[in-house]
């Protein structure tokens, strides 16, 4: 198996032909990591020579510039919950203002590059999972933001077992969970997934928390949702967050994922289903089930796994027949 250095150079070296703008959002465990990834990004990406003066060998790189910040974009137009056009849009069918990457046309100097912090609503899950304590891992993250935001480069914040803790139990402090969604915010993330790891929420403890994190002023489109399946209330728990005015939704296709230090826990919930269900109510979301559904066939089999779709096993079901 190749070490992640040789991973991280194959996928910034070697982008997929697409007609649409490719991101890639890497996680950042510590300040080193981002050095790494930066520094990987810099190798590949070609620099560019004055005009006028001819370009000689030590000539320095050209950082990375990754589009504006969501929030940036939030600043010059309505809120997706707030928007004047279609209040059933999702962020993703936002209409993309440059014009597509052509397949062909596609490389390095066109990847954008995204990256995630993460920290957990609990100490006992902080300490298992990053080794640190909450406050040490908001610490560590704030270097990481520094230099991110030094780069253009938008980062992502995580606050995980925000709804079920497997050493703490199910009794997580919505207040506390506001808090530290605060201080990523505070600190300059441009978004804050708020994670049920666990897959342990329910409709009420999730309308209570999304309560609170109003309540503490944080706003819907500085928000997103992520609800591992394990008990199969993913779904249940994404329509109450639609309720309240949230829009952004992390997903898996065929429900990959889990969490080593949550036994049980399965995989987020599978994009197909949602999309489905987000379709159902009447949204627009820009994405084609049908290929999703093939996808996460694909990759299911590509890693020997079961497909924990439901909507993909029955899309495929149809388009077999």
């Amino acid at each position: 198996m190749a070490n992640s250095a040789d991973v991280l150079n194959h996928l910034l070296g070697n982008p997929p032909a697409s007609q649409y703008p490719i991101t890639y959002n890497f996680l950042v465990p510590n300040l080193k990591g981002l050095h790494n990834l930066l520094r990987a990004s810099d190798a590949m990406r070609p620099a560019v020579p004055r005009s006028g003066h001819a370009q000689h060998s030590g000539h320095p790189k050209a950082p990375p510039t990754p589009p504006p910040s969501p929030k940036d974009q939030e600043k010059a137009e309505p809120a997706p919950i707030t928007s004047t056009e279609d209040p059933n849009e999702m962020p993703s069918n936002k209409p993309v203002l440059n014009d597509p990457i052509k397949p062909e046309l596609s490389s390095a100097s066109e990847i954008q590059t995204e990256i995630s912090i993460f920290t957990a609503a609990t100490e006992a899950f902080s300490q298992a999972n990053t080794n640190c304590s909450i406050a040490e891992s908001l610490e560590r993250c704030k270097d990481i933001v520094a230099l991110a935001k030094s780069r253009n480069i938008p980062a992502r914040g995580y606050v995980s077992v925000a709804l079920g803790c497997p050493y703490e139990g199910l009794d997580v402090s919505p207040s506390r969970v506001a808090e530290i969604t605060a201080s990523l915010l505070e600190m300059g993330v441009d978004e804050v997934s708020v994670a049920d790891t666990t897959g342990t929420g329910t409709a009420p403890r999730t309308r209570d928390l999304l309560k609170t994190l109003s309540s503490a002023g944080i706003a819907n489109q500085d928000l997103a949702l992520h609800f591992h399946d394990t008990y199969g209330q993913a779904l249940v728990n994404t329509v109450v967050s639609l309720e309240h005015g949230i829009r952004t939704f992390d997903s898996s296709v065929g429900g990959l994922g889990g969490c080593p230090f949550s036994k049980g826990a399965t995989g987020n919930i599978a994009t197909e289903d949602l999309v489905y269900c987000l379709h159902s109510l009447g949204a627009t979301t820009g994405v084609n089930v049908d290929k999703v559904a093939e996808i996460g066939a694909w990759i299911s089999t590509k890693l020997d796994r079961s497909n924990d779709s439901r909507v993909g096993k029955a899309v495929l079901a149809r388009l077999r027949t």
